[in-house]
């Protein structure tokens, strides 16, 4: 049963075997708050490395499986099939277990970005689910306690109309040429698509933005660049964005930017006040009245509009609450839209109309790039 009494959700899951990370993460978040129980997989396309890595997670023999088709075939005609599906492969394996299982009735939880092109991406958006299959995009930064206060905020008028919004991510680890197997396919546009850092991180940053802000973006000015040589797919971003309404957004990610390990941070600037808040001290954002001292708010207490307390902080204030927590809370509030309480949710959890958001970002910024930074609107692609 899980923490609230509910029955457990019967939980399959496509990649993620033995040495990936973000399965990994998944499968902790799929536990936290015991919702689901993982009951099968296809957890990598080598079938050697599928079986040994559903073995050592102690899944039965008979729902080890070696495709993904396999196991939607013969999970959908059984009595106590999997109910939804964990899809935590490469990019360019987002598109075939999506549209599989969601044809499947079944509810899939895929990380992002939605698909490796625009094209599957939209493809993927105009199908129309068997038996209401319902869908989330794990981006997790969505699920911090703060980030959503931030948003009420915004959504209060606290800030009063949005002018500027800055936001970044930058990381160091592909600073060098780098050959394992996390890097291999992230650099490899056959993989990951057309975008390199942009797709991987970039897409977080941008949607972060964009679920805090509300705004509409209407054009975007990019400059996409490779430092590393020989690498295919580029590994730093400077993005300026412009949004409805006349607010002006500035987005940079970059993989190659030595001395920061996961640097995630927003700032949201309106004509009467301001907010700051960084992924890596993720228990406190700044919050500034023109004119008045900084006040620091901090996660527990400070939570108030429409989000109740309850909904999105798991332990007392002053206990750290992160990565894996949000990640969880994802987790945990669809399988809430799941046993059909959808509506506490509603706004709050990724959706596939966010994931095709989120590759007409990457198509626009990829065009921008390409013809030296051309202002490129999101109806042109």
């Amino acid at each position: 049963m899980a923490e609230n009494g509910a029955r457990r959700i019967r939980l399959g899951m496509v990649g993620g075997g033995t040495g990936a990370f973000i399965g990994y993460v998944h499968r902790i978040a799929s536990r936290l708050d015991g919702d689901y129980e993982l009951v099968a997989g296809a957890l990598s396309s080598r079938a050697n490395v599928a079986k040994e890595s559903g073995r050592n997670l102690g899944l039965a023999e008979d729902r080890i499986y070696t495709s993904y088709e396999e196991m939607a075939a013969a999970e959908s005609k059984r009595k106590d099939g999997i109910e939804a599906v964990a899809i935590v492969t490469p990019n360019n394996v987002h598109f075939g277990p999506a549209k599989t299982f969601l044809e499947a009735g079944i509810h899939v939880i895929c990380d992002k970005p939605l698909t490796s092109n625009l094209e599957d991406a939209r493809a993927l958006a105009a199908i129309k689910p068997k038996r209401g299959a319902k869908f989330l995009l794990t981006h997790n930064y969505t699920g911090y306690p703060l980030v959503r206060q931030a948003r009420e905020l915004v959504k209060s008028g606290a800030l009063g109309k949005i002018r500027v919004v800055q936001v970044e991510y930058p990381q160091d680890w592909l600073t060098n040429p780098v050959h394992n197997k996390q890097a291999d396919w992230r650099t490899d546009p056959k993989r990951s698509g057309a975008g390199g850092c942009i797709g991987d991180i970039g897409t977080h940053a941008y949607n972060l933005a964009r679920f805090v802000t509300g705004l509409k973006t209407e054009a975007i000015s990019a400059d996409l660049t490779t430092f590393v040589r020989g690498r295919k797919l580029d590994d730093n971003v400077n993005i300026m964005l412009r949004f409805a309404g006349g607010a002006k957004g500035m987005l940079w990610a970059s993989q190659v930017a030595v001395g920061s390990e996961n640097g995630l941070q927003l700032r949201v600037y309106g004509e009467k006040a301001g907010l700051e808040w960084r992924q890596d001290n993720p228990n406190y954002m700044w919050f500034t009245e023109f004119g008045k001292p900084k006040q620091l708010l901090t996660r527990g207490g400070s939570i108030s509009g429409d989000v109740a307390p309850a909904m999105n902080i798991r332990i007392p204030g002053g206990h750290p609450e992160g990565y894996l927590e949000a990640f969880a809370t994802l987790y945990s509030q669809f399988a809430e839209v799941i046993r059909g309480n959808a509506k506490p949710y509603a706004g709050l959890l990724p959706t596939m109309e966010d994931g095709v958001e989120g590759m007409t970002f990457i198509t626009a910024a990829v065009k921008s790039s390409a013809e030296d930074s051309r202002w490129v609107k999101f109806s042109e692609v």
